[in-house]
């Protein structure tokens, strides 16, 4: 493309979906509230109470706080936007956005993969899962997971800081992300392509791959259990983590590795909803809410507050 067709790009428009509707905007804001609400009810349970203060409950209290940063990314400019007619975001804001948001599905998908290791440590090797999971390697392992993150962002946002873009800079999309900035871009986006390729094989296949690996070997030291209580409390615990981490690897593969062909903007904006806006929300309510634990901790402190 000849350089004096590309322009110096300040302000994108956001096309992913109709303006000025005060049902998306109920939406989102209830969708936003009760992720804010979930997730900061474990943060507090699991600081308060001793009974949860272990590696299981670690990795989900970061797991909530990483939902939380997750969502905040995105709905509420969203929000600031759907009243108006004309949804725009900055350049630099842009780069913020995807930089904040890349740098949390990175770091969900190393977490989502201890955490699933957590579960096989506690299940088949029992007698070595306080020395496995001890205090120490927990920490490192939940830092190592933001530092992926962060570091796979910091690569996707300095590629896609290098693109053009020719003529108004739309997005077909609700917000900054890699594959809608490549559709707008109209200089060699091979790199970034490149990237978001690897990103998927290393950031998110491999993390998977090791989720399901894991949950074969619990299953298989499950179906060996003598007691059936013992059963149904594993393949309960389980079934539910493998449930939102299933539904999150596939929408996020989705995303960033669409076909070129048939692509249908209003469907990768739903794709896009339920693995960073929608995921956020449910995860609180799958993973924890619903785990006896949980519910006994929520109730004692409920309990206290309301006698107090």
């Amino acid at each position: 493309m000849a350089g004096e067709n590309q322009t110096r790009v300040t302000e994108f428009m956001l096309l992913g979906f109709s303006h000025g509707q005060p049902f998306l905007f109920v939406l989102f804001l209830v969708v936003y509230l009760v992720t804010l609400l979930g997730n900061f009810a474990i943060l507090a349970l699991v600081s308060l109470d001793p009974h949860l203060h272990n590696p299981m409950y670690f990795f989900l209290s970061h797991l909530s706080f990483l939902d939380i940063c997750y969502s905040s990314v995105t709905v509420p400019k969203i929000l600031s936007n759907v009243l108006r007619s004309q949804a725009t975001i900055s350049y630099c804001g842009c780069l913020a956005q995807m930089f904040f948001l890349m740098a949390c599905a990175g770091a969900e998908c190393a977490l989502l993969a201890v955490m699933a290791y957590d579960r096989y440590a506690a299940i088949c090797q029992p007698l070595h899962y306080a020395h496995t999971m001890s205090r120490g390697v927990c920490t490192v392992a939940a830092a190592g997971c933001w530092l992926w993150g962060m570091l796979d962002s910091a690569v996707h946002t300095l590629l896609a800081s290098k693109l053009s873009f020719c003529g108004a800079a739309r997005l077909q999309h609700i917000f900054c992300d890699a594959p809608p900035l490549l559709r707008a871009a109209c200089s060699n986006t091979h790199p970034v392509e490149v990237a978001l390729h690897a990103a998927s094989v290393f950031v998110g296949l491999s993390p998977f791959l090791f989720v399901i690996i894991s949950y074969l070997r619990i299953l298989a030291a499950v179906l060996g259990m003598p007691v059936a209580s013992g059963l149904h409390k594993a393949f309960s615990t389980c079934s539910a983590h493998l449930l939102v981490v299933t539904l999150y690897f596939m929408t996020a593969n989705l995303n960033y590795n669409r076909p070129s062909t048939g692509y249908s903007p209003v469907a990768d904006t739903v794709v896009s909803a339920l693995y960073c806006i929608v995921t956020p929300m449910l995860n609180p309510l799958i993973y924890s809410l619903r785990n006896q634990e949980v519910q006994r901790a929520l109730q004692k402190h409920l309990t206290w507050n309301t006698l107090g």
